[in-house]
């Protein structure tokens, strides 16, 4: 993986060589134009050397010369754009893809602690801010650093009095663009912080937004935006404002400057040192230097903006995924077993473990269920299965092999998880059920979604398998969007199913016509539930029972009952003192 910004810009040096060329072409071409004009004035007008007799045929054709030579310029002006384009946005495409690319190879907890609002704001603004820099380093750095030594050369060769008198006040201007880069360099990550919480806020209320109408809190969340919002405001202003005092006074140096040419060249012109067109010149070389100076003053910011978004960059860049493949991608003579061995796992920063000394075996064809109350951790031990986390202490074993030694794509083929909340993508229902399989035929997708109780849902609907899905699901039901979660999962056949309380949102009738259906089409797969009724666990081979991290019971439905106070508390809790058998 590329980590510096070389690697990327030297795959596109050619387009960088050639706009820099251009814009080298460019400069030479305006700084041709003020000796050209001061020929004008003083052969052609003014007539000196032809005793005051204008020649109006050399007007014309020093000014044909300048239109070829302006035009000239314009040209490769043009180029420069081009080729700094083609060489900045295939850059910041080749960086945006690399960081994407890495991003999917983070950990859940890697993503938690760079959070989901840095990582936007990161591959979005910050990567756009590192191809404005690419852009200006190779145009405004070539233009820059041209114009002011041959604005200086220039003006030397023109009227050595005309150079002393720009040199003498450049330290002024220099000093004033050091102190105004010097205030303004801690404002950009400050700002880039400020950008990333904004990015932060929209996305929780993005995601959240039913809920936050629910409660009627969207005064409480447009306060809690605009607060953001001001921040950043104010950071940015305070940027803003630095340079806005900076150019009045580098224009203010560069006018006193034009000054004193016109007033040492009246004195020159008077004794004949000078000509009236050496004065013009003069002080045309003078603003191109204070154009030159401004673009440096800007040059400066967009590098160190830039600069500032390029280590957050490359932060993403070199930070490697704590979750690597591991070397097994064979096959296994177990199909379907999953084993805990003494398993402890803890979040990163915890005061508390979540699972503690877990050992417990699950074998193939087995439907084993996880109960216990919120925070037992049911869901961290489904997780630990495809590896979405690894373990603290113990191992977790797949058909015999330590699951830190798969490939993490050989485990995950083993393995088919559905989560209480759905997570669907906006496009057909018929993509969304073979997103793990895109290549699945029609009639195994058909059997999917039949299995999990959609056949009449699609079959009622106007634009059948083609039904357009919105962001996140939002337009279909809870139940509904569960079932095409189910479906997706049956549809890539996998040894272990993993359901995560993915039947919340069905009615009682749903889950037993679904569960009846999953045990006649998947009579070999091991079946892993973590469910919250007693009633969508009644029929399980073996029943788990968590309690603050560790197994408190273990058995059947009518076992549990005489031999687990956890469990018999859950059923009195949700059955009235009933034992639930019928």
């Amino acid at each position: 993986m590329s980590d510096t910004m070389w690697n990327y810009v030297k795959k596109y040096i050619f387009f960088a060589i050639a706009a820099a060329l251009f814009m080298a072409a460019e400069v030479l071409m305006d700084l041709l134009l003020p000796g050209l004009m001061q020929s004008i004035v003083d052969d052609a007008v003014l007539g000196i050397g032809r005793k005051g007799v204008s020649d109006t045929s050399l007007v014309c054709r020093l000014g044909l010369i300048m239109a070829v030579i302006a035009a000239a310029g314009g040209i490769c002006g043009s180029m420069n754009n081009v080729f700094v384009q083609i060489a900045s946005q295939n850059i910041g495409n080749a960086m945006r893809k690399d960081c994407f690319r890495r991003c999917m190879g983070f950990s859940f907890q890697q993503m938690d602690r760079l959070g989901i609002g840095s990582l936007i704001t990161r591959l979005t603004y910050d990567i756009t801010q590192v191809q404005t820099f690419i852009a200006q380093f190779v145009r405004g750095g070539v233009r820059t650093a041209m114009m002011l030594g041959g604005s200086v050369w220039f003006m030397f060769m023109l009227n050595r009095q005309f150079g002393l008198i720009v040199l003498a006040v450049m330290p002024l201007l220099l000093s004033c663009i050091v102190f105004c880069i010097a205030r303004v360099m801690p404002l950009f990550p400050k700002m880039q912080a400020q950008l990333d919480r904004l990015n932060e806020i929209i996305q929780e209320d993005a995601s959240g937004l039913r809920m936050i109408k629910a409660c009627s809190r969207e005064t409480y969340e447009e306060l809690r935006f605009g607060n953001a919002s001001k921040a950043l405001a104010g950071t940015m202003m305070k940027t803003l404002l630095l340079f806005a005092c900076m150019n009045p006074v580098m224009n203010l140096l560069m006018s006193m400057a034009i000054v004193a040419i016109i007033y040492a060249g009246s004195l020159q012109v008077g004794s004949g040192a000078a000509t009236p067109g050496a004065v013009m010149a003069g002080i045309t070389y003078t603003a191109r230097l204070l154009n030159a100076l401004l673009m440096l003053m800007m040059l400066f910011q967009n590098i160190t903006r830039g600069y500032a978004s390029w280590k957050r960059v490359r932060k993403i860049l070199m930070t490697e995924p704590e979750m690597l493949d591991g070397p097994f991608d064979g096959e296994t003579e177990l199909r379907g077993q999953v084993e805990f061995r003494d398993v402890s796992f803890s979040f990163h920063g915890a005061e508390h473990p979540v699972l503690q000394h877990v050992s417990l075996t699950i074998h193939p064809g087995e439907t084993v269920a996880v109960m216990g109350a919120t925070g037992s951790g049911k869901t961290t031990m489904l997780s630990l299965i495809p590896r979405f986390y690894d373990v603290s202490k113990g191992c977790v074993l797949v058909d015999g092999v330590d699951v830190r030694q798969y490939r993490l794509s050989a485990l995950r083929r083993k393995t088919a998880f559905a989560l209480q909340k759905s997570e669907l993508f906006s496009t057909s229902l018929k993509d969304n059920i073979a997103w793990a399989c895109p290549d699945a035929p029609d009639k195994d997708i058909a059997r999917a979604a039949e299995i999990a109780r959609l056949s009449d849902f699609i079959n009622l609907s106007d634009e059948g398998w083609n039904m357009p899905v919105a962001e996140r699901g939002m337009s279909l039901s809870g139940g509904q969007r569960q079932r095409v979660s189910i479906a997706r999962t049956l549809l890539k056949k996998a040894e272990i199913l993993l359901l995560d309380d993915a039947t919340s949102a069905l009615d009682l009738k749903t889950e037993a016509e679904l569960e009846k259906a999953l045990g006649s089409a998947t009579p070999k797969m091991t079946r892993i539930i973590v469910a919250q009724r007693v009633a969508s666990v009644r029929g399980a081979d073996r029943i788990i029972v968590l309690d603050h991290g560790g197994i408190a019971g273990c058995g059947t439905h009518e076992t549990l009952l005489q031999s687990c106070p956890a469990y018999k508390e859950i059923c009195s809790s949700q059955l009235g003192g009933s034992d639930g058998s019928d």
